[in-house]
């Protein structure tokens, strides 16, 4: 303003060519003085420290005084007539547009230097109507000013709002971008990035200079076509169209790093492509997230095999293939055999250690041909896509079986387990997932019921088994119902004195079509179907009944299945059937087999003490057999041990162990203060050999089988002694057969023929009165020949014994016409 003040009165005499009065140099260095000052003071006011009252008013009077200085100069001039007073007019409007310039945004000050500026011609001239001119023009311009005042008031409200707005969200992005939330980015026309947050520049390993005028794509690995994100965000960027949230993979060296990315194209007022802007954040968490609930999805959390789900969808998508050759394929269902056992002694966790390493040995038997998983518990399944040939099946069912029933050791201990796998080949066995899976599972059911620790083919007549337990099972609750299942009784004999110590009752099932059924048949069935609970109450009622009418010293002992001792309503049961028969509870006895103790926890224990307290005996049925922990013993109150007949079959036999094992039974028992008793006994030389041995009693055919009521009624009558019955010694089970033979002797050949055969002899037909003790050379077949000596001879038939016994499991005897099996023994020992 100082110098506009100077210029002034510079101008003012160069366009009148004379000097200044003394008013307008007194003018001139008043004004440029106060302008100089007024510089200083608006510096200060501009530092933002708190201004006096007094302070203001003099910054005031600064801002004015310059103005009227050079209103005074102007007036002075044309009132001397030194200019015209056109120049002179130009001059005071140059003077107040000035200053009005100079004070933008002061209202206040503006019109303050406006009225200034005409004040001093007013005043000089000195006229009414200059006078009232001012008068009037300051009148409109206090009210201009205070409109336009508060119009500023107002905008300055706004301002300062908006203001308020944009630092708060500056402050909420720069704390979403230094947090790491999030981040932006911008680009040039050209894909040059122009700003990115520094979250991005650390966690890329470079500067934030470096990648300014790097091309945007840079920050992403692209070099995938198969991922969506990637594939799009070129596109999207080609063709100048908005994208939201594509996933893609950083360009991050060292780890896999996932970001979604948002961003739209920019454009100025007059629609030129200006570039992108847009957002980023970090994916990485939420991808790791989503593929581990899609690996949870499809694949099984302990053993990292595919689980049933994906199995399935493998399964359908090779049955659906649209070439239809590429829709056979071979599935094997798998079932783990004494796994519950090995869950139930050692615990869950070497449970699934030991479901752990089955899954390897799986994959490593399958290998490449086909695919393992595990549909849950101790299930398996195997895919094998394509062709493959039965024999090639049979072999990796034979390798999987033979795999997974070798050792494992777990915590130190060594655990044995074995398989059996059902097979089914699509489309010969189905051509739905649903018909696969369903008849591979009778395969898989064949085979258990085949013995376990075999494979089994679906086969057409598998359905009809299954047709047949069905129909079993509905005609098993029809005799429930009806009473068309009877108890049989096989008597218990004291091995000293053969006297009748008791019986025991064995369930018998007359079918009206099959007529007597083996309860090996249908006990499994009322076992599977929650039936055994029903037959087991009944039985015991039963019993009892049939107990009162028999002498005080007659026991007679009731098979309880594993199913029925667990549940807690069994000694009610028996409470009730002992007191409506009105016996004493000592007189019956209940046989429990080990497998109860599978499960030994408290509810195990506390059911031996409820019966116990009843009264009823206690018999360990199968001993030796089941489980194989004899802890057991310490705890549970039982009165005798059974000797399962396995132990006895063969005990006569030179170099048998079984005798060994009855002797260590035995002995056991009298150190627990219980009876013993055999099971199985048939022949004369068995009976002597268990009594040879201390057992206390004796059961089995040497005596009577298992009878109905009246015949058993009809022994007691007789009684009180029984007697034995039955051959000198066992024979072995033989197999009987047509096959031609040769046989030499003095070199002399004979022809004649095999009607049975077992390891140590056979009967051999088509010689005439051989003498006993005549030897003979064998040719059974072309590479097998065996030396055997006569033992009887009757008519053309005689009696062989091998010199050496015959083992017929390891020799290859397929080319035997086999007629049947001699089962008469097995018949009566499941009976």
């Amino acid at each position: 303003m100082a110098l506009a003040v100077a210029i002034t009165s510079i101008l003012a005499m160069l366009t009148s060519l004379s000097l200044p009065s003394l008013l307008a140099v007194a003018a001139t260095l008043i004004g440029t003085t106060a302008a100089y000052f007024g510089g200083k003071l608006a510096r200060f006011e501009r530092s933002g420290e708190p201004i006096p009252k007094m302070f203001g008013v003099i910054a005031w009077g600064t801002l004015l005084v310059p103005v009227v200085a050079v209103g005074v100069i102007i007036a002075d001039f044309a009132l001397s007539d030194k200019i015209a007073w056109s120049l002179g007019c130009a001059g005071l409007v140059c003077n107040v547009t000035f200053s009005a310039s100079l004070l933008s945004g002061r209202v206040p000050q503006q019109f303050s230097a406006a009225v200034a500026g005409w004040l001093p011609v007013a005043f000089m001239v000195g006229s009414l109507s200059s006078l009232g001119a001012l008068g009037l023009g300051a009148v409109v311009a206090l009210l201009i000013g205070r409109y336009q005042h508060r119009l500023q008031v107002e905008r300055r409200r706004k301002d300062q709002a908006r203001e308020r707005v944009r630092n708060r969200a500056e402050d909420i992005l720069r704390d979403y971008e230094e947090t790491g939330h999030g981040w932006f980015w911008e680009t040039d026309r050209r894909g040059q990035l122009t700003y990115i947050s520094k979250s991005v520049s650390k966690a890329l390993g470079r500067s934030t200079e470096e990648l300014l005028q790097c091309p945007f794509t840079e920050l992403f690995d692209l070099g995938r076509d198969e991922e969506e994100g990637e594939r799009t965000l070129a596109f999207h960027l080609s063709s100048r169209s908005s994208f939201v949230e594509l996933g893609v993979k950083a360009n991050v060296q060292g780890e896999q790093r996932w970001w979604s990315i948002s961003g739209r194209p920019a454009y100025d007022n007059f629609g030129n492509f200006l570039g992108f802007r847009g957002s980023g954040s970090d994916l990485t968490e939420k991808k790791r997230n989503q593929e581990s609930v899609k690996r949870l999805a499809q694949f099984d959390s302990l053993t990292g095999l595919a689980n049933r789900l994906q199995m399935q969808q493998t399964l359908e998508k090779i049955l659906n293939a649209p070439n239809e050759l590429r829709r056979e394929c071979s599935v094997f269902l798998l079932d783990l055999d004494r796994f519950k056992q090995v869950n139930d002694t050692l615990g869950h966790p070497a449970g699934d250690a030991l479901l752990k390493f089955v899954s390897q040995r799986l994959e490593r038997v399958v290998g490449k041909d086909g695919r393992v998983g595990r549909l849950g518990g101790d299930e398996f399944k195997v895919i094998i896509p394509g062709h493959t040939e039965r024999e090639r099946l049979a072999q990796i069912a034979h390798e999987i079986i033979h795999s997974l029933s070798q050792p494992y050791t777990i915590d130190g201990q060594r655990v044995m387990i074995g398989a059996s796998v059902g097979v089914a080949i699509a489309p010969y066995d189905g051509t739905t997932s649903e018909s696969i899976i369903r008849n591979a599972d009778l395969a898989l059911y064949a085979a258990k019921d085949g013995g376990r620790g075999r494979y089994h083919f679906y086969s057409n007549e598998l359905h009809s088994a299954v047709e047949e337990r069905s129909k079993l099972e509905r005609d098993l609750r029809d005799a429930i119902g009806d009473g068309g299942l009877e108890l049989h009784y096989q008597p218990v004999v004291t091995s000293d004195s053969s006297e009748i110590a008791g019986f025991e009752a064995l369930l018998r099932w007359k079918h009206p079509q099959q007529g007597w059924l083996s309860p090996a048949k249908f006990i499994p069935i009322a076992e599977d179907t929650g039936l055994i609970s029903t037959i087991g109450e009944w039985a015991i009622r039963t019993v009892c009944n049939d107990l009162a009418s028999w002498p005080e010293h007659i026991r007679c002992a009731v098979n309880v299945s594993a199913l029925q001792f667990a549940n807690p309503q069994l000694p009610t049961v028996i409470t009730n059937a002992i007191a409506a028969a009105g016996i004493q509870p000592s007189r019956l006895e209940l046989e429990i087999t080990e497998s109860v103790f599978l499960n030994d926890d408290a509810g195990t224990e506390a059911m031996f003490v409820a019966l116990k307290r009843i009264g009823v005996r206690l018999a360990l049925d199968d001993f030796g057999t089941g489980y194989s922990s004899l802890g057991y013993l310490k705890k549970a109150p039982f009165d005798k041990i059974k000797i399962d007949q396995s132990f006895v079959r063969g005990a006569t036999q030179p170099g048998n162990r079984n005798g060994a094992i009855i002797s260590s039974i035995t002995n056991l028992a009298d150190s627990l203060d219980m009876e013993t008793t055999a099971e199985g006994v048939e022949t004369l030389d068995e009976l002597d050999l268990v009594r040879n041995l201390g057992c206390s009693h004796v059961q089995g055919y040497i005596y009577s089988k298992p009878v109905p009521l009246a015949q058993a009624n009809l022994l007691v009558q007789q009684g009180p002694t029984i007697e034995a019955k039955g051959p000198r010694s066992a024979r072995e089970a033989r197999s009987k057969m047509l096959r031609k033979v040769v046989l030499e002797h003095g070199g002399e050949f004979y022809n004649a023929t095999i009607r049975n055969m077992s390891p140590g002899g056979a009967m051999i037909e088509g010689l005439y009165n051989v003498p006993p003790g005549t030897t003979f050379n064998i040719a059974i077949s072309a590479s097998l020949v065996v030396r055997a000596t006569s033992i009887w001879s009757r008519d053309e038939r005689m009696g062989v014994e091998f010199a050496e016994r015959l083992d017929t499991k390891a020799t290859n005897l397929t080319d035997f016409q086999l007629v049947s099996q001699d089962n008469d023994r097995d018949q009566r020992l499941s009976a």
